[in-house]
């Protein structure tokens, strides 16, 4: 079997028309193909007037050496890799050897138990949240009542942080193993919908996200895996051997118990800032890492369709539409949008008392009125927040605090009209043509009050630039909402080419919440990595 990939078609154009190109492309008779396997599908919407499906395909050929060889060269015509998965190890019949333990039960956390529990090795999952149907409870509870829960919400939970988002399942990291292939199958057994293994940029949203993470958590207890719900890693126990190693030994945990654990795969996520705390504490190597900070910006879905689409806005091939923007301002810093969520709305995301944290999130069929993404700025922490590997955490703190008090002191959030942000003037009275969708609800006020300076002055910078590119992204009655200020870990727990800590033994960083991932697939991908490195030593201890 041979895969082509980069063949374009007509948006429109009726299924013969794809062995019909296929054969044109590859030089062929239509009757000499045997088989054709969509892989990928996305599209080219730079002329929106002729928007063109973009397809990769595996092909069964009579005379596949043949092609292959009059082909030889071309980069879009190979021969189709092989991209089953194999487990590194196994664990042998009867194992009793020592069990992994996984902190966190996101989506690093979660592929990360599911591959070690399919080596036979028994993990220990200890998540400090509630599992996903009783965390969906709390985390409304925030966005309908007020009423936050610290150790059960966006942030903590069984899923982790990307169960309240738009479930995005695509990633730009090299993966040369196909892990990524190994993550989106065992989704799909889980009950995500098979389109996520052929679309260009797949999602599931939050309601099947839900029911995937159950089913992924009855395989995992299946084979032998156990869940700890409600547990909280409150200190770590290291220990210095004759040779002066530094090696993990054991976990103090909420309910009062120690947990002998010598194989820790560590994927709390970015915002389990006591954990951070306590490591740092115990002497584990970490450093401060770039982040970005701004605001929620929203716009009507069909606006965004419009200006992306134009005549072929509301094609149901083409779903709602997303859009991806930069800009390098004057000062120097990078504005961009990040994590953008076609039809879906802007959520509460806060995990500490007294703080607003907005975030973004969108069911499977993407069909709420609004368009909303992350508007953010670099920064970084030579420039922005020196003062040791912690300091990121503080930095994020200060301005979430100051954004509670800016929405009102009741978790509403602040939120600034594109008019007034550009004119340097407060918002106040109703809203305009856009009506954010922030619960548990939205106060006008002026977001200089909670961001730097010099994120405001990025901010004016580039949405006029942005308003060029996109026809009515800097309308006068567009909305921004803050803080946007999780998009990323602000620490690294570093690690090395074994994939543990620098400096302590069994203990291996993993995911966003390390610094080594950013988004649902990248932490899988990653939470694979890691289990791999930790069964091997295990096994073979």
């Amino acid at each position: 079997m041979l895969r082509l990939s980069d063949l374009a078609l007509p948006l429109d154009h009726p299924p013969e028309a794809l062995e019909a190109a296929i054969a044109t492309r590859l030089g062929i008779l239509p009757g000499e193909i045997e088989s054709v396997t969509t892989v990928r599908r996305g599209n080219d919407a730079r002329k929106k007037s002729a928007i063109k499906l973009i397809y990769t395909l595996d092909v069964a050929l009579t005379n596949e050496a043949e092609v292959l060889a009059r082909h030889a060269g071309d980069p879009h015509v190979r021969p189709t890799p092989d991209t089953t998965y194999q487990h590194p190890v196994h664990a042998p019949e009867g194992w009793s050897g020592e069990r992994p333990v996984v902190i966190g039960a996101g989506p690093c956390g979660l592929l990360a138990a599911l591959i070690l529990a399919q080596m036979g090795l028994r993990p220990i999952i200890i998540e400090r949240g509630k599992a996903v149907r009783e965390r969906t409870k709390d985390t409304w509870g925030l966005w309908r009542q007020g009423v936050l829960d610290a150790e059960s919400n966006a942030q903590f939970g069984e899923g982790g942080a990307g169960t309240f988002s738009d479930g995005k399942l695509y990633s730009r990291i090299k993966d040369p193993r196909h892990l990524g292939r190994k993550v989106l199958t065992e989704f799909v057994k889980a009950g995500a919908p098979e389109d996520i293994l052929t679309e260009a940029h797949p999602h599931v949203g939050t309601f099947r996200l839900v029911t995937m993470v159950i089913s992924i958590r009855e395989t995992i207890e299946s084979l032998g895996g156990e869940y700890r719900f409600g547990t909280r890693v409150e200190d770590f126990e290291v220990e210095t051997d004759a040779d002066g190693e530094r090696h993990l030994s054991g976990l103090h945990l909420s309910d009062g118990s120690v947990l002998a654990a010598r194989h820790v795969i560590m994927a709390v996520g970015h915002s389990a800032r006591d954990t951070f705390h306590r490591l740092h504490d115990r002497g584990i190597f970490m450093e401060a890492k770039p982040f970005a900070i701004g605001v929620r910006i929203e716009h009507p879905q069909g606006w965004i369709d419009t200006a992306r689409f134009g005549p072929c806005a509301g094609n149901p091939i083409l779903g709602a539409a997303s859009y991806a923007l930069s800009h390098k301002s004057q000062n120097g810093r990078t504005v961009y949008s990040f994590c953008m969520c076609p039809g879906g709305r802007v959520v509460a995301a806060t995990s500490e008392e007294g703080r607003v944290v907005t975030n973004g999130m969108s069911q499977y069929s993407r069909a709420e009125f609004n368009a909303n993404s992350a508007l953010v700025v670099d920064i970084d922490p030579t420039r922005d927040y020196p003062g040791g590997p912690l300091a990121g955490i503080a930095f994020q703190r200060h301005w979430e605090s100051l954004a509670f008090t800016a929405g009102g002191s009741d978790y509403k959030a602040p939120g600034q009209k594109v008019s007034d942000l550009l004119a340097g003037r407060a918002s106040s009275g109703d809203f305009g043509a856009v009506v954010p969708s922030y619960q548990p609800g939205v106060k006008l006020t002026d977001l200089s009050l909670c961001l730097p300076d010099y994120v405001i002055e990025s901010l004016r910078e580039a949405l006029p630039v942005f308003g060029r590119q996109i026809r009515g992204y800097d309308h006068p009655d567009v909305v921004m909402t803050g803080v946007e200020a999780r998009t990323s870990s602000p620490v690294r727990i570093t690690r090395g080419a074994d994939l543990q800590s620098l400096n302590t033994r069994g203990l291996y960083p993993a995911g966003e919440g390390a610094g080594y991932a950013g988004g649902i697939l990248s932490a899988a991908v990653d939470g694979i990595r890691v289990a791999e490195a930790l069964g091997q030593v295990l096994v073979s201890a």
